[in-house]
Parts: structure tokens; C-alpha cells; sequence
């Protein structure tokens, strides 16, 4: 499961589709609706939220309205409720972290979004989340990246 931190904007159709199913699965395990995932690594910050339902239809809100300007038609009543909520810190170094794992797949699977983004200095995250000083997240799973992301947070 990979719930980026990035804004779903960067992603190729690839990239988009499997998030969407991801966060949908993220949604279910949230609300107990399924035995697997739920002490999946990605969740944590979820789970840390005053509101984590609200939290992932936020976060299901956003994916869905890159789709929808893609002109993809992922079905919104899957979301539910969406409300403002309080957003979620994320670090420059997992920022950089997942924009180096990001990168490497594009690289293979659409190296036309490739070359239009790597020298993207400064990605935009995902508008649930808020960009602060600090390391890569301690859940992060994608080693390779993690290590090429180690430079100044």
C-alpha cells in the first residue's frame, strides 16, 4: 500500500488508478470493515488523527478531483463525508523520500512525466498534507529511496 504524500497530480494513470484502489482499502481498513491491513505502516498517520475517517475522505477528495480534471470517472460516492479537517504534518525528507521512489518508477514506466519532472525542486504535497522540517517517516518501507532522500531535511 503506498498512500503518497505527494500530490496526486505527479502521478502517471498508473500511478493515479492504484492509489485510488489503495486509499479505498485505507477507507475499509479505517472503517473496520476489513481483517487485513490494519496495522499496515502507511496507516499510522491515519490512525494518529484526532478524526481518521474524516481524514482519509480528504484525502480520497483530492485523489478524486485529479482524476475527475484527467477526465477519469472514479466513482465519488465511494468517498463519503468530506469535511475540513485538520491537515497532516509530513516531513521534507519523507517528501524527498517519496519523490526519489516516485521518480524511479516513472522513470520505467513513463519516461515522457519523467523528464517533465525531475528537475522539480520543490513538489507539492498532497493538500491534506503540511510540510514541516524532519527525517524520513519512521514507517517509510521503500529503503532505496529512503536512501537517496538522507541528504539535509
Amino acid at each position: 500500500m503506498r498512500l503518497w504524500s505527494l500530490h496526486p497530480k505527479y502521478l502517471d494513470r498508473q500511478g493515479l488508478l492504484a492509489l485510488w484502489r489503495e486509499a479505498l482499502l485505507a477507507q475499509a481498513v479505517l472503517r473496520g470493515r476489513t481483517r487485513g491491513y490494519t496495522r499496515h505502516p502507511q496507516l499510522e498517520r491515519f490512525h494518529a488523527h484526532a478524526s481518521p475517517r474524516l481524514a482519509i475522505n480528504a484525502y480520497l477528495a483530492a485523489v478524486h478531483a485529479e482524476a475527475t480534471s484527467r477526465g477519469y470517472a472514479f466513482d465519488r460516492s465511494k468517498i463519503g463525508p468530506v469535511r475540513v479537517v485538520e491537515p497532516i504534518a509530513v516531513t521534507r525528507g519523507q517528501l524527498a523520500c517519496e519523490w526519489q521512489h516516485l521518480l524511479a518508477k516513472l522513470a520505467v514506466r513513463d519516461p515522457s512525466r519523467f523528464d517533465r519532472l525531475r528537475m522539480e525542486s520543490d513538489p507539492h504535497c498532497h493538500p491534506l498534507f503540511r510540510r514541516r522540517l524532519g527525517p524520513v517517516a519512521s514507517w517509510e518501507r521503500a529503503r532505496a529511496a529512503v536512501d537517496a532522500a538522507r541528504g539535509p531535511a
